[in-house]
C-alpha cells in the first residue's frame, strides 16, 4: 500500500492511496481457495470444484467483496498511521470506470480519501469561570396556592333542581354541524362541561346558562380563527343539545380525609410532595439557566477553526428545522423582517457555535473519561419507550437494531454529565430570586435562542 498526501490545507486532509492489482489477486486466490473447501455446486465433489470455474461463476462478485473491505481497511489504517483524528468518515472518490477495470483485475486500485480532522485545542482552567445561580425559595403560600389549584379541579359535584348557573356542571348529549353536515369530533353522549371553566368554544358555555335538566337547545358559536383544526378555523357551527343533569359544585375541605382521597395518607404529606414538584419544576429552569450561562462562558473562550464537513451537516440540520417551521407556521422571511440570505447567515452561526461546543465538551469529557454506563442508557431507552403505549416492543427493537438512534440517546446523558464535571471545578454563587425573575431570565433566554 502506497500513501501519498496530496492536500493538507488548514483542517483538510486528502491522501491517494493505491493498492498493486497483484495484492488484490492475491487475496482473490486466497478466497478462492477458501470457497473452494466450501462450495456445493452441482456436478463437482465437495473441495473438488477447479478454482478457474469458481473465478468465473463467483470472480467478480468476489473481487467486489474484496475490493470494498480492501478500501475500508487501508483508509483506517492511514489514519491510524498518521496519527489523525477525522471529524466524519472520509469521503472515498474512486471512479466508476477505473473501478471496472479493477473488478476485472486489469488495473491497481488507486482512490483518494478526503476528509477533515478534528482542531487541537487546550482545555482551559475550569476555575475561572464564574456561574451565578438563580435559586427560588418555595414559599409555603405557594404551597397552599397549588393545593387550591388540586381542590378546585377535585370539588364534588351534587345533582340540583333548577336552571345551570356558573361554576355549575353540566351533563349533556350533543352534536355539532357545519351547514347542516356534522362533523368529526363534534359529538358526545354524556358529555360534561363545568361552566365558567373556558373549555370550550368562546360563546358555548355563556348560552348553556339557564338550561335545565332535560332541556333541548341548538346554540351557534363560531371557531376561532386560530382554531388547531384548520378545516373547523373560522366556521361557524350549530350545536343540538340535550341537557341530562345540572349540579352543583360543593366545597372541599383541606384535611387529612382530602389527601388520602388522591392517595397520600396526610395533608403534611400532600403539601411534602407538592413542595417537591416545585422545587423539581424551578430546579429544572435553575439548570437551564447556569447551563446556558457556563455554555456562553465556553463560547467565548474558545476559538479555533472548525472542520467544513462537520459544520455544513450541522447547518443543514438547523436550516430543515428552520425550514419545517416555517412552513408548518406559514411563514416567510418577509415576515420574519429579514431575508433567505440573511436567515442562513444567522443560522450558520448558530451551527458554528454548536459544533465548536459540541467539541469542547467532547473534548473534556474524553480527557477526564466521562462515559455514560450501560444503566444510564438503559434507563433512558425505557424512559422513551413510555413515551409509546402499545408500541413498546417496537420502540425497543427499533433502538436495539439502530446503533445511531442509541447514540441519539446517549449524547444528551453525556452532554449532561459533562456540563456537571465542568460546574464542580467553576465558581458558582447561589442568588436568592422569585419566581417571577426566574421566569423572566428563562424566557428572556429562549427568546433570545
Amino acid at each position: 500500500m502506497q500513501v501519498t498526501e496530496t492536500l493538507a490545507e488548514g483542517l483538510k486532509r486528502e491522501l491517494k492511496i493505491e493498492i498493486p492489482a497483484g495484492d488484490l489477486a492475491s487475496k482473490l486466490d486466497a478466497y478462492m481457495d477458501d470457497m473452494k473447501s466450501k462450495a456445493q455446486i452441482k456436478g463437482f465433489r465437495p473441495g473438488k470444484v477447479p478454482v478457474a470455474h469458481l473465478k468465473k461463476m463467483y470472480g467478480r462478485q468476489a473481487m467486489a467483496e474484496i475490493l470494498s473491505n480492501t478500501i475500508q481497511e487501508t483508509t483506517q489504517k492511514a489514519i491510524e498511521d498518521r496519527k489523525e483524528r477525522p471529524a466524519l468518515n472520509p469521503d472515498i472518490d474512486l471512479p466508476e470506470e477505473d473501478a471496472e477495470k479493477i473488478l476485472s483485475g486489469a488495473a491497481d486500485l488507486s482512490f483518494t480519501m478526503s476528509y477533515d480532522i478534528l482542531p487541537d485545542f487546550e482545555v482551559i482552567d475550569f476555575s475561572g469561570i464564574e456561574i451565578e445561580r438563580p435559586v427560588v425559595e418555595v414559599a409555603e403560600s405557594e404551597v397552599d396556592e397549588r393545593i387550591a389549584d388540586i381542590a378546585k379541579n377535585s370539588k364534588p359535584f351534587a345533582a340540583k333542581d333548577g336552571a345551570a348557573a356558573d361554576g355549575d356542571r353540566v351533563t349533556m348529549s350533543y352534536i355539532g354541524k357545519i351547514d347542516g353536515e356534522a362533523f368529526d369530533g363534534g359529538a358526545d353522549e354524556n358529555g360534561q362541561l363545568v361552566l365558567g371553566s373556558g373549555q370550550f368554544i368562546p360563546g358555548f358555555e355563556d348560552q348553556l346558562i339557564g338550561i335545565k335538566a332535560g332541556d333541548e337547545k341548538t346554540i351557534e358559536v363560531t371557531f376561532p380563527e386560530d382554531y388547531p383544526a384548520k378545516h373547523l378555523a373560522g366556521k361557524l357551527a350549530h350545536f343540538d343539545i340535550v341537557a341530562k343533569e345540572i349540579a352543583a359544585p360543593g366545597e372541599v375541605t383541606l384535611d387529612d380525609e382530602f389527601a388520602k382521597g388522591l392517595g397520600l395518607e396526610s395533608l403534611d404529606k400532600l403539601k411534602e410532595v407538592i413542595r417537591g414538584q416545585i422545587e423539581s419544576q424551578f430546579g429544572a429552569m435553575t439548570r437551564q439557566r447556569v447551563k446556558r450561562q457556563l455554555l456562553d462562558k465556553l463560547d467565548e473562550a474558545y476559538s479555533f477553526d472548525l472542520p467544513e464537513r462537520l459544520l455544513n451537516s450541522e447547518f443543514d440540520v438547523v436550516w430543515k428545522q428552520v425550514e419545517e417551521d416555517m412552513k408548518r407556521n406559514e411563514k416567510t422571511f418577509e415576515d420574519e423582517d429579514t431575508t433567505e440570505e440573511a436567515a442562513r447567515e444567522e443560522y450558520r452561526k448558530i451551527a458554528e457555535r454548536r459544533v465548536r461546543l459540541g467539541l469542547v465538551l467532547s473534548e473534556v469529557g474524553e480527557k477526564n473519561s466521562i462515559q455514560v454506563t450501560d444503566e444510564e442508557l438503559q434507563r433512558a431507552l425505557y424512559d422513551r419507550i413510555r413515551q409509546f403505549p402499545g408500541q413498546e416492543q417496537q420502540v425497543f427493537d427499533f433502538y436495539r437494531n439502530n446503533q445511531q438512534a442509541l447514540a441519539s440517546l446517549r449524547a444528551p446523558i453525556y452532554e449532561e454529565k459533562v456540563v456537571d464535571f465542568i460546574l464542580e471545578l467553576a465558581k458558582v454563587s447561589d442568588k436568592t430570586v422569585t419566581k417571577e425573575e426566574l421566569e423572566k431570565l428563562v424566557a428572556d433566554e429562549e427568546d433570545e435562542a
